[in-house]
């Protein structure tokens, strides 16, 4: 076992499985007593069990030594405040929060419900805050402390199909990079890191179904979904220690992304165009500049089709 984390506290929500329980295990691996946090519901955010939080705590004790499970819903304040509780009440502190719950409820834009965009917000989203809000106060009284919360290619891109799920995502790294220049001056840092894994909400019965239909149609598989097979959540988990360790004090308000051999520091949203002139811009003069300047070589990622 390493010692790179020994006496640290870590919570890491969605451990049951997948990213989760890879980053979970990555941690106790070098010394960290983890706190595994898992609703154990479907892929769909429904149902709830035990099992799955418990195999991965039965797992570290029988390997490394110290685990609890704990089986609260993120998507809940009064979940979020049990869950880093649980770190306190059977550990004394916290010192690492990694937020990996998730749902999916995929659906176009005009056909999602209500309710699929609150569920989808209130795990991922919601489920982020509540966790952080409540790390946040002990780790500013401590003066120390390691936050990593998960975003996605979806949130950060776009991804069809994905609009609550996207929005999420997309939240969270903002929600991030606050939290970064919020705890900062206390010596806390907060980062983010967008996975690109096969799990069960990547390599859903959706997306299965449909590589195997643009095999068989001979259609190219332009969103490289086949090869997302080739990329393991324990790819991403070592990098998490990084983050969560002392090497990595210095690393604060960053977003990374994470895949496979491959881990790419992600630029910050800046002006890349700019055109200027004296007063207001008219209709007609941006008419007729933008297309030659701004909009020039842009690519549409859905042109309109024929059909």
């Amino acid at each position: 076992m390493g010692e790179v984390l020994r006496d640290k506290v870590a919570v890491i929500t969605g451990a049951g499985g997948g990213i989760g329980r890879a980053v979970a295990l990555a941690l106790a691996g070098e010394g960290a007593k983890v706190v595994v946090n898992d609703l154990g519901g479907a892929v769909d955010g429904t149902g709830e069990s035990t099992t799955p939080a418990d195999k991965v705590v039965e797992e570290i004790q029988r390997t490394w030594g110290s685990a609890v499970a704990n089986y609260d819903s993120v998507a809940t304040m009064e979940g979020g405040e049990r869950i880093i509780l649980a770190a306190v009440d059977n550990f004394d502190k916290i010192d690492i929060l990694v937020t990996v719950a998730g749902i999916l409820r995929d659906r176009m834009v005009f056909n999602m419900t209500e309710e699929e965009w609150d569920a989808v917000i209130d795990v991922h989203l919601k489920g982020t805050f509540t966790c952080v809000k409540y790390a946040s106060i002990l780790m500013r009284q401590q003066r120390s402390g390691r936050i990593i919360t998960f975003s996605s290619e979806s949130g950060l891109m776009g991804n069809s199909g994905q609009a609550n799920y996207g929005a999420a995502k997309s939240g969270i790294a903002g929600l991030t990079k606050v939290v970064s220049r919020d705890l900062g001056k206390y010596g806390v840092t907060a980062n983010s890191i967008v996975p690109r894994a096969a799990t069960r909400m990547t390599l859903t019965e959706e997306v299965r179904k449909s590589l195997e239909i643009k095999k068989a149609r001979g259609i190219e598989d332009e969103e490289g979904l086949e090869g997302l097979m080739d990329y393991q959540p324990e790819d991403v988990a070592p990098f998490v220690v990084f983050l969560a360790s002392d090497a990595a004090a210095n690393v604060n308000g960053q977003t990374f992304f994470v895949y496979g051999n491959t881990i790419s520091l992600l630029s910050q949203p800046r002006p890349i165009k700019t055109i200027q002139k004296n007063g207001r811009w008219s209709l007609d003069e941006l008419t007729e500049l933008v297309p030659s300047t701004l909009a020039a070589e842009l690519v549409n990622p859905a042109p309109p089709s024929s059909k």
